[in-house]
């Protein structure tokens, strides 16, 4: 079978391999998965801004498409917290929530935003998420955690109020708070309070009933279908529906339905931004959890094949009335705890999604909003981590102020404001960091062949000669910084006849640095300086040769520090006037 063939359908590797052991595992993962989804599929889908159904649709089709074309044995994929808000703070600028307009451009989204990841996949561009560093996307997601769980708290009291960044959150649930329905607030609060207790709680009182791990693991997974139960149940034995409870309402009893987005120029205009800013988070964020998971089995992730398992995934959920997707933090730990050997768990989850869409739905008929709100905060105050702060703090204060930036970007702007801000401060955090190398002057250390920094060791070192260890790769950033230590350097001490640049740390020199190389050469030729190069590998050697640096270099190229160092030395000796 064609390799080729084989990396563009991972299913093809893992599948002929697939045994009865793993079929086992692969289902009872898949039931897990399920009976958690549900609610939380419903949840994501309010977040959204949809009709609870879109979050089925959305984990159904999108799952399977990942099993055929993803590389991870255990990322689930579906709607996530953090997309879904994306998703609604896109949405509502565009169309009114509710209207058939919205649902259509819901699904354009998401055609969209699978177009991008599969070209981006299809050209190899996996390494675009690197430049999102972890710092600002941790920031990013706390802040969107706030957001999200301050959004949700309308549905916890019963009132109305919008807003897309927490400021206006606030003012307007402060404004609606006399709107409140306290049989509503006391069902969120219940509910909350319950999953919050399910989470730190239950697992240690079962534990000391004497119940075994696997089945304390498996029960504590499926508190928010015991609070689904409990609450519909509730809402429907004493009508509080006539009470102005709010409640899901009629949810088609169909399996995903065949749907097309709009092909507009104007609404696809848009949504660009917003679809390639989603897939650049939905894309970090599931590869982040599927690395993780594959590195604990000693499996291999291909991040660019990924791209293409998530694009497929986000076009089905176009065609298949759902909106965007990617592979989910919670539930992809939980699939691999429950022991998930192949992508199949996907698909046997989506396949018990689609039954519970066919026989379930009337079931949630009287189920309160206030509860899905409930499943909502608990799932997404868990990714709330303000430790971040205080690590980068201590680490590196301009990484803390990038996160800082961030958090309050995301917080007084939105969503979009705070990933668009995010993705400019990394890359500027990486220009800043690298625009200003670490430049250390090196001496030898005695007895050794090893050149070490001559303000942290006791070197030798010879007057006449200075070496300089950039660590860093050059280019049109730091090239002029290179010029101007370079310059101070020699310009300060009339003794210097030898400058050696120990390349042992450069891995690329482009052409602006190329151009300044040739400048310090010139600048040290008029000085009565030679430049030498030392320890330059192998790529970087092949590009120079390509140029006319090297036939004009005053100096010579070393293969190692050592060699210079001596070599140098020898001359400057030779050369030295008669004492």
């Amino acid at each position: 079978m064609s390799p080729a063939l084989i990396r563009f359908l991972p299913i093809l590797s893992w599948g002929r391999t697939y045994n009865r052991t793993a079929l086992s595992n692969d289902l009872v993962a898949a039931l897990i998965v399920t009976i958690m989804l549900i609610p939380q599929s419903l949840a994501y889908a309010l977040l959204a801004g949809l009709p609870p159904e879109a979050g089925l649709y959305a984990s159904i089709v999108p799952i399977v498409l990942y099993a055929v074309f993803g590389t991870s044995r255990a990322l689930a994929v579906g709607p996530v917290a953090v997309v879904s808000l994306m998703t609604a703070a896109a949405l509502s600028n565009i169309v009114e929530q509710g209207t058939m307009g919205y649902a259509v451009a819901a699904l354009s989204l998401a055609g969209l935003s699978g177009a991008i990841l599969l070209a981006m996949g299809l050209f190899r561009l996996g390494f675009v998420a690197n430049f999102l560093s972890h710092p600002v996307i941790a920031g990013f997601i706390t802040a969107s955690g706030i957001i999200i769980a301050a959004s949700q708290l309308k549905h916890i009291l019963g009132i109305d109020a919008s807003g897309h960044n927490l400021l206006e959150l606030v003012i307007s649930l402060v404004e609606h708070l006399p709107e409140i329905n306290w049989i509503t607030t006391i069902i969120g609060v219940l509910a909350t309070g319950f999953l919050f207790w399910v989470r730190k709680g239950l697992k240690p009182l079962l534990q000391r009933m004497g119940l075994g791990t696997g089945l304390t693991g498996v029960l504590v997974k499926t508190g928010p279908v015991a609070v689904v139960v409990v609450t519909t149940a509730a809402v429907w034995l004493f009508g509080l529906a006539d009470m102005d409870v709010k409640i899901v309402g009629s949810v088609p009893q169909s399996l995903p339905p065949l749907t097309l987005p709009s092909f507009s120029p104007a609404l696809l205009g848009q949504l660009l931004l917003p679809a390639f800013l989603i897939s650049i988070i939905g894309f970090v964020e599931s590869i982040s959890v599927a690395q993780t998971l594959a590195a604990k089995k000693r499996q291999r992730i291909d991040p660019d094949q990924e791209l293409i398992g998530l694009g497929a995934a986000n076009i089905g959920a176009s065609l298949t009335g759902g909106f965007p997707v990617t592979g989910g933090f919670s539930r992809s730990v939980v699939n691999f705890d429950a022991g998930a050997e192949t992508p199949a768990a996907g698909a046997f989850t989506a396949v018990g999604l689609a039954i519970a869409a066919l026989a379930l739905t009337p079931l949630i008929f009287f189920l309160p909003k206030a509860t899905l709100a409930a499943t909502i905060i608990v799932a997404v105050l868990s990714l709330v981590d303000f430790s971040i702060l205080k690590r980068s703090w201590a680490y590196s204060k301009a990484d803390f102020a990038a996160v800082l930036a961030t958090i309050v970007l995301t917080l007084a702007m939105g969503v979009e404001a705070g990933v668009s801000a995010g993705v400019l401060l990394s890359v500027l955090l990486h220009l800043y960091k690298t625009s200003k190398p670490h430049i250390a002057e090196v001496g030898q250390v005695p007895g050794t062949e090893h050149y070490r920094n001559v303000l942290r060791h006791e070197v030798l070192t010879d007057p006449a000669v200075v070496t300089l260890r950039v660590d860093e790769s050059l280019y049109f950033a730091n090239a002029r910084y290179l010029e101007e230590k370079i310059q101070s350097r020699v310009a300060k001490d009339k003794d210097i006849r030898h400058v050696i640049l120990q390349c042992s740390a450069i891995n690329e020199i482009d052409f602006s640095a190329l151009e300044s190389l040739e400048m310090i050469n010139e600048r040290l030729r008029e000085m009565n300086v030679k430049l030498h190069l030392s320890e330059v590998k192998g790529p970087v050697m092949d590009r120079l040769q390509k140029a006319h640096f090297l036939s004009d270099l005053t100096g010579r190229v070393f293969l190692s520090q050592f060699d210079a160092a001596q070599t140098v030395n020898r001359k400057t000796d030779l050369a030295a006037p008669a004492g």
